[in-house]
This record gives structure tokens, sequence and C-alpha cells, in this order.
């Protein structure tokens, strides 16, 4: 897929299903997509940066960090080593911080808000498990597609 118009591929695959709008588009990328991979954390980000340390090969990081706004769980030296491993994109369900950097880095970033405070390590969250929020159930294997119009999820990969 060349291009992500999240739209048409709505307009086309009417059983997609779509999150609530409430992501703000912070990443280098205005549109990404990938197979899922998921984190579940709360305030604590060890997990998310286990997942960006591996290989992304495409993929995007959905991170159900139980909306908290409360902490950022992710940011700048995360999100680099995210782009450098080949991840299209990371999906937050919670904050993140460094900004104005996320916004140069080549990689989709989306999340609630920006929170300047980092968040605890203490090795604690779940990884590879279904997530539910913003009205929809993710799981791993599904594909993700997001770009300024919203964020959907399919069973396959769409053209």
């Amino acid at each position: 897929m060349t291009s992500i118009i999240t739209p048409d591929l709505c307009d086309a695959h009417p059983d997609v299903e779509v999150l609530e709008p409430i992501f703000v588009n912070i990443g280098g990328r205005d549109a990404f997509g990938g197979p899922v991979r998921t984190v579940k954390c709360f305030e604590d980000n060890s997990r998310v940066k286990e997942a960006v340390a591996e290989p992304g090969n495409g993929a995007v990081l959905v991170v159900d960090a139980g909306g908290s706004l409360r902490c950022a769980m992710l940011g700048d030296m995360l999100a680099e080593q995210a782009a450098s491993n080949g991840w299209s994109g990371v999906v937050m369900y919670g904050c993140v911080r460094d900004v104005d950097i996320l916004a140069e880095t080549d990689i989709g970033v989306q999340a609630l808000a920006a929170h300047p405070r980092k968040s605890e390590k203490r090795g604690e969250g779940q990884r590879d498990i279904a997530v539910t929020f913003a009205g929809v159930t993710i799981s791993p294997g599904q594909w993700l597609y997001a770009d300024n119009n919203g964020i959907i999820i399919a069973n396959e990969p769409l053209s």
C-alpha cells in the first residue's frame, strides 16, 4: 500500500472497526499502518521499551496504557529506537512527551495527549494480548491504519 487514506479504506471496506476519535497525530509520519503488536501497561513503560528494542518489521505497536493522563509512556529516545528498528508507528492510549522531536522522527505516533513527566520502570505489563480501548478490541495480528482522519482496525491487510 503506497498511501493510507482511512476514509477511502472505510468506504472500500465497510466492515473495518474505527477507534473513537480521541487521539492526536504527533509523529513524523502523518499516515502509517501495519500488523498489530500490543503492550498493556499502566504508568510503567518497561514493556514499551522492550518492544521498541526489537525488530518492528513494519508493525504498529498498540499500547493500552489505561488512558492515563499522569505521565508519558513514550518519548524521543524510545520513538527514535522504534523508528531505527523498523516500526511503522505507535498508538498510545496514554500520553507521550518530547512532541517537537517526535514530529521530526520518521515514525507514526498517535496518543491522547502530551505530558512532561516520565513513567515508572518496574518491569510490569503484558505483551501480545488483546487490548480494548476507544470502543474497539485490538488483537495481535490484526492490521491498523492511521492518518489525520482517524484510526481503523482490520482483520487482514487492506489495499
